[in-house]
């Protein structure tokens, strides 16, 4: 057997480990769901640029029983402050008022710039959405493949699709990052690069199997990674440029949507290579299933 046939089950051996595994973490640990998915509050406040966010965190924390984050709006002196909401929409009126008065011990001019109300009710929704547009993305994704390709091949694909997806969830639910509306944004781009460079390898394993149809299916998966390989590092190896330097220079609003993009630009490579030509070998996926049918010449 071949050095590339032998990395590439070796690989998918791997995969299919850390799928397992990423699954089990999703199952105990669950998500952070962020306040777009829970309800919340949004405030964003000006104050004296010498004021740190550990003496805004210390006064919040004293007046709110709720959890507070505080972060660099990319102005000095400008803070976003997020927190859960309260169990009533008066409170969550007065608490918003009462930002100022929190924050009177700073000894700093308090400008409350805007305040911004998720309620729980329209987080559900948006959680239920979310799932939904996952779900359709998938299904639509399935049916492309399906009239695309042969379903064997297909089949490979549509695993390396939910390869990729499940080892970003695997992440944000292992390290407890807030999952929020970017979060899931980056997972809806995420399938579709990956299933880029899915369907390039499947296209040139279709063409193997209809002008070579003598060879073994492993010798033409081999020789489909080859031919796309280049392309493929040069390709992945661009977008990662891009999405570092937004990682780097995005700040905080984008480090989750470009943590989530990282790791799906990685795992799908990865995956478009091994899972992707894997499974159709374990279909006994051959040239039989991609003959082409002679049009006769007869009316």
């Amino acid at each position: 057997m071949k050095m590339l046939t032998k990395l590439r089950y070796f690989s998918s051996l791997i995969s299919l480990s850390l799928m397992i595994l990423s699954l089990s973490v999703i199952a105990v640990k669950g998500f952070n769901w962020g306040l777009d998915f829970t309800g919340g509050v949004v405030t964003e406040v000006r104050l004296d640029s010498k004021v740190a966010s550990k003496d805004i965190s210390a006064l919040l924390s004293l007046a709110s029983e709720q959890e507070v984050s505080v972060i660099s709006a990319g102005e000095p002196g400008r803070w976003v402050l997020r927190y859960s909401l309260p169990s009533t929409q008066e409170d969550v009126s007065q608490h918003a008022m009462d930002i100022e008065q929190v924050l009177q011990p700073l000894n700093s001019d308090v400008e409350v710039l805007n305040s911004s109300i998720v309620g729980p009710q329209i987080g559900q929704e948006l959680a239920e959405q979310g799932g939904l547009a996952l779900l359709v993305a998938m299904l639509c994704i399935m049916a492309y493949l399906s009239y695309r390709f042969e379903w064997r091949l297909a089949s490979g694909s549509l695993l390396a699709l939910f390869h990729d997806v499940i080892f970003v969830l695997a992440f944000f639910s292992l390290t407890q990052t807030e999952f929020n509306l970017t979060v899931l944004a980056a997972v809806l781009a995420i399938l579709g690069y990956s299933l880029n460079d899915s369907i390039i390898i499947a296209d040139r394993i279709r063409e193997g199997l209809r002008t070579e149809p003598g060879l073994p299916i492993a010798e033409i998966n081999d020789r489909a990674v080859k031919a796309t390989f280049s392309r493929t590092m040069v390709t992945s190896g661009t977008t990662l440029m891009t999405v570092i330097a937004l990682w780097v220079m995005g700040g905080g609003p984008l480090e989750s949507f470009s943590i989530a993009m990282f790791i799906g630009i990685l795992t799908g490579t990865w995956s478009s290579i091994s899972v992707g030509t894997c499974l159709p070998e374990v279909f006994k996926l051959n040239s039989d299933h991609y003959r082409l049918v002679p049009v006769s010449d007869t009316p």
